[in-house]
């Protein structure tokens, strides 16, 4: 897919930044949905009933999991109503923990339970998934509000082995790529850039001890760097 450089800033056309949300989501659903095929496979072939019960086991994990991230995708990258609709962000949560948590990886939400504008909301979840680059051996997501009400900005904090922030985040996250041929797998950290100035903040990286902290707060700083020492 193209994108081209203006000032610095790298650009995708609608239709292509619309295709590559969808590999992106696509891709979030091969694995699980091969899983369910798999145990049918199995399933079909047993001859005995601990092999059934097996398959039957995988079959209902892996439909569960198709369910959440389809579930967590609607809100993250969807249209999610019409516009200018809110969202309930105790629905994110729940979206959130079936999508994000597992046996490696533990969240933390300390956001309220109110509506919030919907790229607000998704913006919250696309800053998770940002969150989950850093901890790529799994361990702890964090999320606290900064501030109140619908202007309210947001901070995740991180903590696992071998935290830290990949260099090319946070540039994809401004919009300012070293590759500025955006492909699936940095679309997400672009889009994430997209709602967070869409929102009126800007989002920054840091080290901060053992700890990888992300920030989208107000106002929207000029230039959004990672500070990793």
């Amino acid at each position: 897919m193209s994108s081209a450089a203006t000032s610095g800033a790298a650009t995708l056309d609608p239709l292509d930044l619309s295709a590559l949300l969808c590999s992106r989501v696509c891709h979030d659903l091969i694995s699980p949905s091969g899983a369910i095929v798999n145990g049918l496979e199995v399933l079909e072939d047993a001859q005995d009933e601990e092999t059934k019960a097996f398959a039957l086991d995988l079959i209902k994990k892996s439909a569960i999991r198709v369910s959440a991230r389809l579930q967590f995708c609607r809100i993250a990258f969807g249209a999610s109503g019409s516009a200018g609709a809110q969202i309930d962000l105790g629905d994110a949560e729940k979206v959130a923990r079936g999508a994000l948590e597992d046996e490696k990886v533990k969240l933390t939400w300390s956001l309220p339970r109110l509506l919030l504008p919907k790229n607000r909301v998704k913006l919250v979840l696309n800053l998770l998934l940002l969150a989950g680059h850093t901890i790529p051996r799994g361990g702890t997501l964090t999320l606290d509000p900064i501030g109140d009400g619908e202007t309210m900005g947001f901070k995740v904090e991180t903590r696992g082995i071998n935290a830290r922030v990949p260099p090319h985040l946070p540039l994809l996250v401004s919009g300012t790529p070293d590759d500025p041929a955006i492909d699936a797998h940095a679309v997400q950290p672009f889009y994430a850039g997209l709602l967070a100035r869409a929102c009126g903040l800007g989002v920054s990286f840091s080290t901060e001890g053992d700890a990888i902290v992300i920030r989208a707060t107000t106002p929207a700083s000029a230039e959004q760097t990672a500070e990793v020492g």
